[in-house]
């Protein structure tokens, strides 16, 4: 199966970039309204809309929720194209309606989508209200595990840029992890089941982006959803969506959380999973916190009249800017920065800085700079 080609085939193009609203996915949601399989379970804190879109009638029950933090959008692009395919008519997406029952919950936070904020209305982290469940969006979300009592749990997410795969200085473009159910990080049964997912989906990702898979630190928090979820006995997988080279609007990323979810489909309907896979599932390497977004070398700084050679980053903020998302570029490091890689590297080659401030960058400062008298830079890139 070339899963590509299906991606390409089913990608929902109405949808694209990083910010993503309940009032773009809502016409996505009527479209593939075609037999009732569209609800609303409840009202967000603002009084908004939260769907259920539930399909197929097979025995094995998957329950995905979206968008839980409103300004990661990544994974809400893929289930929208997942679910595209499950519309396509093909031997394939009849084998899945047939072998599945998918419940999903796409934008679990519309309000938080609205304002770009990972919170909800109510400044609240929703992933860490599983306990207190004081948000009207997290009692919806356990209404709806409780209800559908699934077999599965996906908890779809994005990373930012700063993760990278291990020490290899690859970006850490998809990151899974089974979260622990106790303090101890045990594998029982059902943690188990998830490791052996995730460890059957890394192989066959790895031949699509080598090299650029991690594993989600799995220290445990019981006030998170997944751990909770996991702790109730149902095994859970944590998706994070991050980065792929020079892809920030996270259009090549979704791409591969839709091959991730039609793989993990595929090897749970043919029971294609070996009955212990920790050993795999621990060799892929752990998430780590090794990226900026801009790294400048060897550059001629003066701080206060005296002269030195050093590195400094750059990282973007996102903020939304008159319902558009700016990727403006802040300097937020200086120094050696020895095992940190960029995603952008310039090595200035003993180039002096100079800036409106002065001849030596400032942390929070825009990354708007000269390296010599010619070569300027706004917004962290080279202005032509």
């Amino acid at each position: 199966m070339d899963l590509e080609q299906l991606f390409i085939k089913n990608k929902e193009r109405s949808i694209s970039g990083r910010y993503l609203t309940l009032d773009a996915i809502e016409p996505v949601l009527n479209k593939l309204n075609t037999n009732n399989q569209l609800s609303i379970i409840g009202e967000s804190v603002l009084g908004k809309s939260i769907y259920k879109y539930q399909i197929g009638q097979g025995k094995i029950k998957i329950l995905l929720w979206s968008q839980m933090h409103g300004n990661e959008s990544t994974t809400t692009k893929g289930l929208f194209d997942f679910l595209n395919l499950l519309h396509d008519g093909s031997d394939f997406a009849d084998e899945l309606l047939n072998t599945f029952t998918f419940c999903c919950i796409p934008m679990l936070n519309p309000d938080g989508a609205a304002l770009y904020t990972r919170e909800n209305a109510n400044k609240v982290d929703l992933n860490r209200d599983s306990q207190n469940l004081s948000q009207p969006e997290s009692v919806m979300l356990r209404q709806a595990f409780e209800n559908f009592k699934p077999d599965f749990c996906y908890n779809l997410h994005d990373q930012r840029t700063i993760f990278g795969v291990g020490d290899t200085g690859k970006p850490a473009t998809l990151s899974f992890l089974a979260p622990s159910y106790n303090e101890e990080r045990e594998v029982n049964a059902t943690r188990m089941k998830a490791i052996n997912l995730i460890a059957a989906m890394n192989e066959q990702l790895q031949s699509y982006i080598p090299g650029q898979i991690g594993r989600f630190d799995d220290s445990f928090n019981i006030n998170c959803i997944g751990d909770t979820f996991q702790y109730l006995g149902v095994p859970t997988v944590l998706f994070e969506a991050g980065h792929f080279q020079e892809d920030y609007q996270r259009e090549k990323t979704r791409k591969y959380v839709f091959i991730a979810l039609v793989s993990s489909f595929s090897i749970l309907s043919e029971n294609d999973i070996v009955s212990n896979k920790i050993d795999n599932y621990v060799r892929i390497p752990q998430n780590n916190i090794v990226f900026y977004d801009f790294i400048y070398k060897n550059v001629n700084i003066n701080y206060d009249g005296i002269e030195k050679i050093t590195n400094f980053a750059a990282q973007f903020r996102e903020e939304l800017v008159e319902g558009d998302i700016c990727f403006n570029a802040y300097i937020v490091e200086i120094g050696d920065l020895s095992g940190y890689w960029g995603h952008y590297e310039y090595d200035a080659k003993g180039a002096h800085f100079e800036a409106e401030y002065g001849n030596a960058p400032i942390i929070n400062e825009k990354a708007d700079f000269y390296l010599g008298k010619n070569l300027r830079f706004v917004n962290g890139l080279i202005k032509n």
